[in-house]
């Protein structure tokens, strides 16, 4: 497996999630050749992202129309780590790796049916103010559910 720089140690890097949301590869996802495209991961992570954050109780209140903070994307990466096909299971896996003064950089992890790594990911997540469009510092409340997961740190 190539060496990822965001993971020192991928055995206990795998272990450190609980997180995770199902997904079945769309024969609209695939390739001529029936490889899923490669621009389909991202989506999987977004749609992983989004019910992580409904587990921990933010996305109800960021939706809410007099919320003044939402959550924006900074960067996003993804690695392929072995061929994806169609109608394959994956387990889209979450986490909070290290939290900021108002980001967080998640990690994301997918497995095969069989247990198998097939790709790997990170992305900085941003809470912004609706009104100056800078970021607004996590609540107390918001860092204790980040922190609930004990592999957690801060930057």
């Amino acid at each position: 497996m190539k060496k990822m720089e965001y993971i020192d140690e991928i055995v206990s890097w795998e272990k450190e999630f609980d997180f995770f949301y199902q997904v079945k590869v769309r024969f609209s996802e695939t390739d001529m050749f029936g490889h899923l495209n490669n621009t389909v991961p991202f989506t999987y992570f977004e749609q992983a992202r989004i019910e992580y954050f409904k587990s921990q109780g933010f996305m109800q209140d960021w939706v809410k129309p007099e919320n003044k903070t939402i959550p924006v994307v900074a960067d996003l990466q993804c690695d392929y780590l072995s061929q994806i096909f169609f109608d394959e299971d994956l387990r889209i896996f979450v986490k909070a790796n290290s939290i900021g003064n108002s980001s967080v950089d998640l990690h994301y992890m997918a497995k095969k049916a069989d247990g198998s790594i097939c790709l790997t990911g990170r992305g900085t997540i941003v809470q912004i103010s609706k009104k100056t469009g800078k970021g607004e510092p996590w609540t107390e409340e918001m860092r204790d559910l980040f922190f609930k997961s004990k592999k957690s740190t801060v930057r």
